[in-house]
């Protein structure tokens, strides 16, 4: 079994009120192995996003890392990293000893419901698969998750959990399509799904950002944990014996023809 904290906490724009909350989340999260938190962690989206973009080795990051260091767990979030004309919207992925162990570059950018992310995020190329906590986990970051063939890159990888991170748009049927796109990426992938999103934020509402709706799905496409709307951290198991009869039901994969 890996124990794996879902933590689903609202968002500021003030980093330094994040990485308190992602300190008072690591300390609710007694005998997980793996932390998990949303896409922007650092800062809520927006302009500012450029201005307070961090280096890896930033203040931020290494906040995230001595967390990780002190409670004995590895850390996925969402951060946003300088680059040459734009930033980059980054998953870092980060061992119980606080090595950051991956850093991975949003590939997929949100240019659809009227907004346009590559105004301020630049791409990133190559998928990322990192083994923490003894799971090789495949990232995946928001917009990314409505595009099959990454997960199927990652499963090619060597993925053996998805971690989707997300600060998902509320909008008409949008938090339909969040529950029914992570439960279609575990289910055609045989894999377990750990997909985390911003709690709503009452005093920051207005750009929309954060509906919640964290969860842990099965191979076979079972929501087995879902945290609702608020702000929550709940720890929760993923079986790796599970995936094997999955797949011995479903053997999908093993009958791609493409």
């Amino acid at each position: 079994m890996t124990r794996i904290a879902l933590c689903q906490i609202p968002v500021s724009p003030d980093p330094s009120a994040n990485l308190k909350r992602v300190r008072e989340a690591l300390a609710s999260a007694e005998g997980a192995d793996l932390a998990i938190f949303p896409e922007a962690t650092l800062t809520r989206y927006g302009r500012r996003i450029s201005t307070l973009a961090e280096p890896l080795d930033g203040p931020f990051v290494s906040g995230l890392a001595e967390s990780a260091r002190e409670h004995g767990l590895a850390v996925i979030a969402g951060v946003f990293e300088p680059g040459e004309d734009r930033v980059h919207n980054t998953a870092v992925a980060i061992d119980a000893r606080g090595e950051l162990k991956a850093a991975y570059r949003k590939i997929h950018l949100f240019d659809s419901f009227g907004a346009k992310e590559s105004d301020l995020v630049a791409p990133g190329a190559e998928p990322a698969v990192v083994e923490l906590a003894g799971v090789r986990v495949g990232l995946i970051t928001c917009y990314d998750v409505r595009f099959p063939e990454l997960a199927r890159a990652l499963v090619d990888r060597g993925a053996e959990l998805f971690a989707v991170i997300a600060a998902w748009g509320s909008g008409p049927l949008k938090e339909d399509h969040w529950v029914t796109l992570v439960r279609a990426r575990a289910l055609e992938n045989t894999m377990w799904t750990a997909a985390v999103g911003q709690a709503p934020n009452p005093a920051e509402s207005s750009d929309g950002f954060g509906v919640g709706r964290s969860m842990l799905v099965d191979p076979l496409g079972v929501v087995r944990s879902d945290l609702g709307t608020g702000p929550g951290v709940r720890v929760v198991q993923v079986d790796r014996e599970w995936t094997a009869t999955a797949r011995a039901m479903l053997p999908c994969l093993e009958h791609r023809v493409l």
